[in-house]
């Protein structure tokens, strides 16, 4: 009997170790007054084009758009990486970024001009398509081997200006692509 105990008790040391042993990266809420996009020092937005990554040894990094993230992982790597997120475009909510679906369009503005927005799952990413009419549903697998280019004739235009896209999506109502054009 005092044989089982022991074991027992080695035994479920073990799982408790095991459970406490794992990290839980969680994504921290976007301070619109502090938080800097670690790639161009732009402020990050607390919108849908927020991103975060939280690496192994517990360090947070923001961005303001999914493309200055993956400019940070080809410039350091991504073994490190614990966690990345993005936002999905319709509710704010955030998602693994592994878990989510993404368009892509050129002429789709993005605070960076990479023209990719995320989705908490592939019917939303489609729903935009349709609604849109433009843009290529990806998955972050598809992503690995996007051409992240920016658009420069999207980088020359204001995003805030009172008929823009990001004043449009700041309200309850969505929106379209020809707001998205201007």
């Amino acid at each position: 009997m005092k044989k089982w105990s022991a074991a027992l008790m080695v035994v479920m040391s073990l799982v408790i170790l095991t459970a406490c042993g794992q990290k839980k990266y969680e994504p921290l809420a976007i301070n619109e007054e502090t938080d800097i996009c670690v790639i161009c020092n732009m402020q990050v937005k607390d919108d849908a084009f927020a991103t975060q990554l939280i690496t192994k040894d517990g360090k947070n990094y923001k961005f303001d758009d999914i493309g200055c993230m993956n400019e940070w992982k080809e410039q350091n790597g991504t073994d490190n990486i614990g966690m990345d997120y993005v936002r999905d475009y319709n509710d704010k909510a955030w998602i693994e970024y592994s878990k989510a679906s993404y368009v892509y369009d050129e002429s789709l503005r993005t605070p960076m001009a990479y023209g990719v927005v995320s989705f908490k799952d592939k019917a939303a990413a489609e729903a935009f398509v349709e609604e849109q009419g433009v843009g290529t549903v990806l998955t972050a697998e598809d992503l690995a081997s996007h051409e992240w280019k920016q658009n420069t004739d999207m980088m020359n235009m204001d995003m805030h200006d009172s008929e823009g896209h990001m004043d449009e999506h700041m309200s309850e109502e969505g929106t379209h692509s020809e707001e998205m054009d201007m």
